[in-house]
Parts: structure tokens; sequence; C-alpha cells
């Protein structure tokens, strides 16, 4: 059996370096916060030390390190995580926009790993998963409690290989084994098309590496074929990068506009101004939005509508106004770190509020659809609130949403083309008088 001094450097090691590099100097300059830790960490090594003497097999020292750093992230807001070697590459990965899977974005729901929306065309889309449903095992191992990354992981794998996952499903409920073969997932995410000969049409399905260039792309063309106005839609785009979305609002503004600032803890405001990369275009905009539009979504629709750049319009958004440092560790793990909020060009925070539409308009479900209950930041356990909350601005009602709409049935889009066309009708209007 390994030492318990062995386990002890192993957890003394593991405290030098979650302290390491930028923070070092502020957290560890802090004598008392010092004091208050040290007493705690003596029982935490105490527990390690009970376990490697008397637990009834050989414990790995590893997985038990591991086992409590998650749980201490746990105690923090649900977007702060550890990940291993393999989530972190994994998290990488992700940002590139192209990885062996299924197809499905995911969340957490009430403790339960829940489907937030299949990617169009993926396998998992054609073995029919939709959004709504709970993941309840990957191979038969329950996901109850499971940490988001490792579910990643589990999901993901080499093209051609399997993975059997069971869902349950609310509006019937039954569990459903599927068994989905992985394939190179590639997320297109930007869309472009023109709607009814003049009005532009967008949509970004996230914020990675290359979003901004590929929108950058998508307007070239749209311009191309002279386009009068743009639709741009970012309805359940759950984020992503944060440069990317300042690249992407620099496109619908003149260089040095404020984008988006954050403020630590401590109070220190950091500032986003777009930097004069791409074409500015300034055709009329509208953005759509919804339940789903979250973080670096929320950062370009708060621009558009604190600067009077276009219309929102849809629904209220999802409420996630904190950022995530990412920092390796030394090992090749990662810590993603909750760090500080968002806030608007008018110094408005998108924590648990969101960014609440110019113009609200409601998707509803045909008949014969099943709607799903919509989920935001505030419905999450542990999230973090926001000082200028104020409950009349707060959703007390329960939302619900269809899991898809059809073009032809999407009202939102409907209105928003419909705003466009009526913007150009009246400005093309010569008003004389005599």
């Amino acid at each position: 059996m390994k030492s318990i001094r062995n386990l002890f450097v192993v957890v003394s090691l593991f405290v030098v370096l979650a302290f390491s590099g930028a923070f070092l100097d502020r957290w560890l300059s802090d004598a008392e916060a010092k004091r208050e830790v040290y007493p705690d960490l003596k029982i935490f090594t105490e527990v390690l030390s009970l376990i490697d003497k008397n637990y009834v097999e050989e414990p790995d020292n590893k997985e038990l390190i591991q086992g409590a750093i998650r749980g201490m992230l746990r105690t923090l807001d649900p977007h702060s995580s550890y990940m291993t070697p393999d989530q972190f590459s994994e998290m990488q990965v992700d940002t590139s926009g192209k990885f062996g899977g299924l197809g499905i974005q995911i969340g957490m729901k009430e403790g339960m790993l829940t489907v937030i929306a299949p990617i169009e065309g993926t396998p998992a889309e054609k073995a029919g998963i939709k959004a709504g449903d709970k993941i309840v095992k990957i191979e038969g191992e329950p996901t109850k409690g499971i940490d988001l990354h490792e579910a990643v992981s589990k999901l993901r794998g080499p093209k051609g290989s399997k993975v059997t996952i069971t869902t349950f499903r609310e509006s019937d409920k039954e569990f459903r084994d599927v068994t989905i073969t992985r394939d190179i997932i590639k997320v297109k995410s930007v869309k472009h098309k023109v709607i009814e000969d003049s009005v532009g049409y967008v949509k970004i399905n996230q914020f990675q590496e290359r979003t901004a260039e590929d929108l950058s792309e998508a307007l070239k063309k749209l311009a191309e074929q002279n386009i009068d106005s743009l639709v741009l839609d970012l309805r359940n785009n759950p984020g992503g990068l944060l440069s990317s979305a300042i690249d992407v609002a620099d496109q619908f503004f003149p260089p040095n506009k404020l984008i988006v600032y954050t403020k630590d803890r401590s109070g220190r405001r950091t500032e986003f101004l777009n930097r004069g990369k791409y074409t500015n275009y300034t055709w009329p905009l509208v953005v759509l939005v919804n339940a789903g539009s979250a973080s670096a979504s929320e950062i370009v629709a708060g621009a558009v509508k604190d600067w009077n750049r276009g219309l929102i319009l849809g629904t209220q958004t999802f409420g996630k106004g904190s950022v995530q440092t990412v920092i390796p560790l030394s090992d090749g793990s990662g810590l993603r770190l909750t760090t500080s909020k968002y806030y608007t060009p008018g110094d408005i925070s998108i924590q648990n509020t969101g960014i609440k539409p110019t113009i609200i308009v409601k998707l509803e479900a045909k008949n014969g659809e099943t709607p799903h209950s919509v989920v935001r930041e505030k419905d999450l356990k542990r999230h973090l609130t926001n000082e200028q909350e104020q409950k009349e601005n707060n959703i007390t009602e329960k939302e619900i949403m269809p899991f898809q709409v059809e073009e032809k049935d999407d009202i939102q889009l409907r209105r928003a083309v419909d705003i466009l066309k009526s913007w150009s009708i009246f400005k093309s209007l010569q008003v004389s008088s005599e």
C-alpha cells in the first residue's frame, strides 16, 4: 500500500499547482484567507489518510484526488468545473468545430443529463433524439450526478464506433434504448440565404474559432446578391468563444465601439472593443433570440440593443452572464473557473435576466407537436446572483416552446422579414409638401 506520506505529497502538490500562475500573488498574499483554508485542508488530508489506511479495497489515489477536485468545483456555480486531460483535450476540439461523436448539445437540468438540441444532419438527429430528452444511461451506466464533461467524453469517440444511450421523453413517459453509430461531426457555425429577393438571413449556431471568418464570407456573398437588410438568427446558440463574439459584432459596428465589459469580484473592469478587423455592414438589422441564446449570443444581442444598431426579436434569452477562464494544469488537465460577469455597453448585467427583446414574439406548438419546458440560467442549481435583478423583470410563468419549427411556421422569422421589408418601403417613400 502506498504510504500516506506520499499521498500527502500528492495533495500538497495539487494545492501548489491549483494556486499557481497568474492567481498566485493575489490569493497567497491574503494571510487571513490562508489561516482559514489550512485548518480545512488538514481535515481533508485526515480523510484521505483514513481512506488510505482503512478502506475495504486499496483505493486509487489519483481517482481520489480527481474526485475531490470535482466535488470542490461542484460547490461553486454550475459553469465552473474540472477537466481531466482527456476532457480538456475534448474542450479544445469543441472550439475547432470538428469532432467524432453523436451530434447533440447537452446540459444539466435538475441534476439530469438533458439534450438541449440535436445538430442538424447528425447521427443523433437521424436516430430521433429530440430537445428535452433525458439521457438516463450511457452504455448501461446511470448518468445521475455525472459531470457534464465526463458525459461528453463518454458520448464522443472514433467515427464508426457505437454507443447505446437510454433516453426518457416526458411526453411519452417511456424509456428507450438507442444505439447510435458515431460520425465526424462538423459543426457548421454559419449558414446563410436570401429571403424574398432582398432580405439576407444568417444563422450562427455557435461561436467557434472560425465563426467570424465564416460570417465574413457569408455576408460578402449576401452583399453580392444585393440584399438591403439582414436577419441575424442567434436562437438556440449556446455561445462559445468571447473573442469570436467580439469579431462577429465587429461586422456590424464601426471600429472602437464597446461591445461588452467584464467585472471581477474586486470590481476591476475590463473592456472589449471591436477592432475594425472586418467590413462593417450597415444594413437594417433584426436579431432573433430565444431562451436557448446564451453567453456570446447575449453579448452580441446586448451590444446591438444598447447601441440601437437593430431590433431584437423573439423571447428572453438564457441569462448566462458569467465569464469562465480556462486554466491549463501541469498534468494536462484543466480548470474552467468563473472569474467575472459580463455587462452590456449600457451597464446591464446579463446574469439570470438575459436580454429582453425589443419585440416579443413567442413560438407556439402546432397541433400534434410536443413542446418542452424552457430552461434558463436562473433555473440552474447554484446559479450566480445578479445585483441589478428586480422581481418585475423576472419571468415567473413556466414557458414552453416547440422542439423544432419548420420555416413556414416560424412566425419569429416571418415577423422579422415583414419588419425589414416595411423598413425598406418606408425608407423609399418620398414625402413632399407644397
